[in-house]
């Protein structure tokens, strides 16, 4: 009679938390996606009728500082209207709050529940289950990154966007790190923590504090330098939906959200989980 190794029963559910944690949250899912389709249908068939002498002319008498805190200093071309009412506001609030949900509750939520000590003891490793809730943040990020692409690519020529495919990829994939970025973060703080409203404080935090220096940066030349602790800026700087992708904007974001990533398993691995 042979007996399986706890080598071989962890193989056999590896896979089980990702799988879990993606379609058990399908609804929530469909929600978020409606969500970012309403707001991209109903902001992007506007353009054309912001694309105007009389608009050019409105702004021209706002002050200056005013139209680029509200980011609106290109908001007459295409780019810069997709940019300034759903990349860098509404779609980017959508993105944090999603992510940080998510990063919150895989980890911290599920030891509150309970869950994460019954998976723990279902020959589920620390390290594995850690490794999978992280697949799983970046595969609902991935699901959403999609479902932007394409629902805006549907709707450029009709509302007369002149939106490039290469640029606007940069644009999604700027979204999207932004949104991994603040759910890595509430994972980590989940995971050495152990408490979800710490979790979603991080997660959260890192985005407002990243929009508000940016903000702040464009007030006044003399604040500029607060671009440099600023994310946002890392990754929005150069409006990738008119210039493309910004490389080293985009490597800084992803290097810290890989720090945030080894955080969660390192925290996961060696702290007492409490039943």
């Amino acid at each position: 009679m042979t007996h399986a190794t706890p080598q071989a029963s962890r193989t056999t559910t590896f896979g089980r938390v990702f799988l879990r944690l993606v379609v058990d949250g399908w609804r929530a899912m469909l929600g978020w996606i409606i969500g970012i389709a309403a707001v991209l249908g109903l902001y992007l068939p506007l353009y054309p009728s912001i694309a105007s002498p009389q608009m050019t002319e409105l702004l021209n008498n706002l002050p200056t500082e005013l139209v680029e805190v509200l980011g609106y200093d290109d908001i007459v071309t295409g780019a810069g209207y997709t940019q300034a009412t759903f990349f860098g506001l509404l779609g980017y609030v959508l993105i944090v709050i999603a992510t940080t949900a998510w990063g919150a509750a895989f980890i911290a939520g599920a030891e509150e529940t309970g869950r994460l000590e019954l998976s723990l003891a279902h020959a589920v490793g620390r390290v594995q289950y850690a490794v999978e809730s992280i697949a799983a943040l970046l595969a609902k990020i991935l699901i959403l990154a999609l479902v932007v692409y394409v629902m805006i690519w549907a709707l450029n020529e009709p509302s007369e966007l002149n939106l490039s495919a290469v640029n606007l990829l940069a644009g999604t994939i700027a979204w999207a790190s932004l949104g991994l970025l603040s759910g890595a973060a509430a994972l980590a703080v989940g995971a050495l923590m152990g408490r979800r409203m710490w979790a979603i404080a991080a997660g959260a935090g890192i985005a407002v504090i990243s929009y508000v220096f940016d903000a702040v940066g464009n007030t006044n030349k003399d604040l500029q330098w607060l671009y440099t602790l600023s994310p946002y800026h890392w990754v929005y700087g150069n409006n990738p939906l008119a210039e493309g992708f910004d490389w080293p904007g985009f490597a800084v974001v992803w290097a810290l959200s890989a720090i945030f990533i080894g955080l969660t398993i390192a925290g996961l691995a060696r702290r007492d989980i409490l039943g």
